[in-house]
Formats: structure tokens, sequence, C-alpha cells
């Protein structure tokens, strides 16, 4: 979707000012929230790209005002309503009003370390040959879903080149909306950065992942 977290390329945000010795976690809230979203998502109640989807469907204003673990904070929350595990009202009051819905897993605190470490792999079973080879010229296509997809905002429409191809994955553009996982074949394509942004810019390419439905051939 064209929301606020697609922020590539886009200026006048000014720079990025990393902080020394800076902690991933600040506050106790913080470590709640990455603790609730991993507990959650482990039930199976939705797939990682539906909790993106979710945090991605924030309001412009809000999302660009808010810390990284607020954004998760409301992404779970929209999750939990969603998949009838809580209401609004419940999480407002934070209080208990019907009976507790069923999950299909759940995630105990002695199986968080082999749980992250083992992720979960997207890979999956090719069900046709790859149209594009390494060196082959594409085009990202023009499109402006209404709903989750992974491909930029700044390389659509762009030429570019296939540098790597990477096997077939999961399809979060079906798989963000309960639409299957749809596997495609997955490349890593080399854009000059003239072509992304003009030739005033500094840089000189940037290598973006895209599944095979977001792209299309381009004569060289």
């Amino acid at each position: 979707m064209n929301g606020a977290q697609d922020m590539g390329g886009m200026q006048s945000f000014g720079p990025i000012r990393p902080r020394e010795n800076d902690l991933p976690l600040h506050d106790d809230w913080e470590r709640r929230v990455l603790a609730m979203t991993l507990a959650m998502g482990a039930t199976g109640a939705w797939n990682i790209d539906a909790s993106r989807a979710a945090r991605e469907s924030l309001p412009p204003a809000q999302y660009l005002s808010s810390s990284y673990f607020e954004i998760w904070f409301e992404g779970l929350k929209t999750l939990l309503v969603n998949a009838g595990l809580a209401t609004v009202e419940e999480i407002e009051s934070g209080e208990l009003r019907s009976a507790a819905a069923r999950v299909q897993r759940v995630l105990h605190a002695d199986q968080v370390q082999a749980a992250l470490l083992r992720g979960s792999p997207v890979d999956r079973p090719a069900r046709a040959p790859a149209r594009f080879a390494a060196g082959d010229p594409v085009r990202a296509r023009q499109i402006n879903p209404p709903t989750h997809t992974r491909l930029p905002r700044y390389c659509r429409g762009r030429r570019g080149e296939i540098v790597a191809v990477r096997g077939a994955h999961v399809f979060p553009d079906t798989h963000a909306i309960g639409a299957g996982e749809e596997p495609h074949w997955l490349y890593t394509v080399r854009f000059d950065a003239a072509e992304l942004w003009g030739a005033q810019t500094s840089a000189a390419s940037v290598c973006v992942d895209c599944w095979e439905p977001y792209l299309e051939p381009c004569p060289a």
C-alpha cells in the first residue's frame, strides 16, 4: 500500500543520526510490547506479512509522530481485534468482558530463544520456471495496490538489471490479506541511483529484492 511507512528516497525528513551506545529497548513498556507481539504472533492467528500490513495501516500523521514500538503496539491492537481475540472495549479498559478465545499455539518463556533462532523459513517449491535470469534488463511495474506490498515506491516504473535469482518464496502481497502463500520467484535487482533519483544524486546504485509479479521485461 502507499502509506507513510514507504519513506525510501523521500526528501525533507532530515538526516538519520545514530546515537552512540544506544540500546534497542529503552523502557519496560517497549519490552512488554515486544514480548506481546512475539507471543501473539506465535499463536498462528496471523502471519508476519499481516502484522506488517497492520502497522502500515496507521494514518500517516499518527505513523510519522509515533515511535517504533508505539507503531508495533497499534498494529498489535488492530490484529487482536481483527482476529476476534479482543474487542476495542476490552483493550481500552484492560478488562476481559467475554470468554477468552482459544488459540492454536502458546509460546512459553523457555521456548522463546529457540523459536527466534529457528525463525520461519519462507522459501517454497517453485510452481513454474523462473521468468528472468541474472543479467536480464527489467522494469519494476508501476503499481499502487491498496493492500500490502514490498515493492518500494521509489523504484516503481524504473529500469534495473537482475543480479541474482533467490529462489521461490511466499508472496507477501497475497499472504498479508489471507489470500494464500502464492510462492513466486524472488530476484535481486540493481537500479542505478541516477535512474531512481536523477543525475544529481551522490549514490551509485541500489539493490532491491523483487518478487516476479513486480517485474516486467525491459529492452536493454
